[in-house]
């Protein structure tokens, strides 16, 4: 048989197979999402997110110990305060359970950088993402407390912050607070299209911040609706956001892609608790390889688009990375 174009040339060898790829993982790209739980000496495993602990500020270095003998260099954190109220006062206090972490994991290591997730789900006794008027929550009363939590993060020494909140105009407020005190250099990662998911079930359960009355739909976005994710990346880059973030990242590649052709700014993804949970449960249950299945779906996300993979699988896809299995 005479046939002259034959793809299968170039994966004959492993060496081949590696040389032309089109897709390339980096550490450097990964994030790992840490809880930090204010007390001492905690390091409890997280039953919902098995691998995954519940840290103490001063156990924080055994996550950044972690983090660097994996090859991981950069954290996001998420707070569990000893205390809630209504308008969750913890989440900008100078001694809260983020700020100590972020003094913690500086002191451990003053060049690992460090992301803060900005958003009042944690910190308020009802659970929403920002202040309430009766029921509903306040857009604009909410950006003045969003604004002061990622200043206080600032001022603790964070590198980055990143609203999650999904407010309106709260990229602007937060650029302006930081700018007025002289945090020009900070970037802002904005959760640009966070939508309203069944997949952060896991990460509920191991931040206490599951709401206790209602849900988010009228904050967070409706999964239905992909054309609406793009007016909201538009409206952050207009805004004075760094990076734009699309979570979840499985079922949301369509808008990773989106972004990444529209917008010149760089993207990052979610990999949520749920999709975490799924792959480890399913595992656990001898349905999948585990390694396998975490750097195929890791591949995919970075082939639709995203720049930077936020992801509990940090540590291990960053060894996968240096064994040349991904990358």
């Amino acid at each position: 048989m005479e046939q002259s174009i034959r793809p299968r040339r170039l994966r004959r060898t492993a060496s081949l197979r590696k040389m032309v790829r089109e897709t390339r993982l980096s550490p450097e790209s990964l994030i790992w999402p840490v809880f930090v739980r204010e007390g001492t000496h905690i390091y409890e495993e997280i039953l919902s997110l098995p691998g995954q602990y519940h840290y103490s500020p001063d156990e924080l270095h055994r996550a950044v110990r972690r983090a660097k003998e994996s090859g991981v260099s950069k954290m996001i954190l998420f707070g569990l305060p000893a205390r809630k109220d209504e308008v969750g006062t913890g989440a900008w206090a100078e001694d809260g359970v983020v700020q100590q972490g972020i003094r913690a994991i500086k002191a451990a290591d003053p060049d690992f950088y460090v992301v803060t997730d900005v958003c009042m789900c944690e910190y308020t006794s009802h659970g929403h993402c920002g202040i309430l008027c009766g029921h509903e929550v306040d857009n604009d009363k909410t950006l003045e407390v969003l604004a002061k939590t990622a200043l206080s993060h600032a001022r603790a020494g964070a590198d980055m912050v990143a609203p999650s909140d999904m407010m309106d105009g709260r990229v602007e407020a937060i650029r302006e607070a930081l700018d007025e005190a002289g945090f020009t250099n900070v970037p802002i990662m904005s959760y640009a299209a966070k939508y309203a998911s069944f997949f952060y079930g896991p990460f509920r359960d191991a931040a206490g911040s599951a709401p206790s009355f209602g849900d988010r739909r009228s904050y967070q976005m409706d999964w239905h609706n992909g054309r609406e994710a793009m007016r909201e990346c538009a409206l952050d880059v207009l805004e004075g956001a760094d990076i734009l973030m699309v979570k979840p990242a499985m079922s949301y590649l369509d808008l990773i892609y989106q972004a990444r052709q529209r917008f010149d700014l760089p993207v990052a993804a979610y990999s949520v608790s749920g999709e975490y949970a799924m792959i480890k449960a399913a595992a656990q249950a001898g349905l999948i390889d585990e390694y396998g299945v975490m750097c195929e779906s890791a591949v995919g996300v970075f082939r639709a688009g995203a720049d930077i993979l936020i992801t509990y699988f940090a540590p291990e896809l960053a060894q996968a990375i240096q064994k040349g299995d991904i990358g």
